[in-house]
């Protein structure tokens, strides 16, 4: 059965990022740069204690990223590969996920780095990142390069904004 699904944004991130182009792919890649995560107010009291947490999980809407794609050219190669062996924006549901450092809160705005995230970006919902349920290591990485230096170096072009026609 497909069921239509529909979220609220619960606030709103800030970030330096007005365009994709030449934005980290990852948030490793973006480890100095800074931003801010804006909660709505009504929604203030769920951020009781986070303040505990080194690192969070946010999980946003790709608000800006083109159609979907079933198959694409991602940025760490350049043969095509399907949607779900990717972290491309252009999905069938356009939900982004990032874990970001805490650097602290003050009321409903929570100051993050590590960020590779476009300004004005929807919120959907944060997470408490936890190391012993979230880090997985030794484990297949598909296609991927073996390195994580290219997280930091790799950046971001216009292959996957709401412009391209391919």
């Amino acid at each position: 059965m497909n069921k239509k699904i529909c979220y609220q944004s619960i606030g709103v991130i800030h970030t330096p990022f007005h365009d994709p182009v030449g934005m980290p792919i990852q948030p490793v890649g973006g480890k100095e740069i800074t931003g801010t995560v804006e909660v709505y107010p009504e929604f203030t009291d769920g951020l009781m204690d986070i303040e505990g947490f080194s690192r969070i999980i946010l999980i946003y809407d790709f608000h800006l990223s083109g159609d979907c794609r079933l198959q694409l050219v991602p940025f760490l190669d350049t043969l095509p590969h399907g949607v779900f062996s990717t972290r491309a924006p252009n999905r069938p549901n356009s939900i982004g996920i990032s874990v970001v450092y805490l650097i602290k809160r003050e009321g409903n705005c929570l100051y993050i780095s590590g960020v590779d995230i476009l300004d004005g970006t929807p919120l959907l919902d944060i997470k408490p990142y936890l190391p012993e349920c979230d880090a997985f290591f030794c484990e297949r990485t598909g296609w991927f390069p073996g390195s994580d230096s290219c997280f930091i170096t790799i950046r971001s072009d216009d292959r996957f904004s709401g412009n391209d026609t391919s």
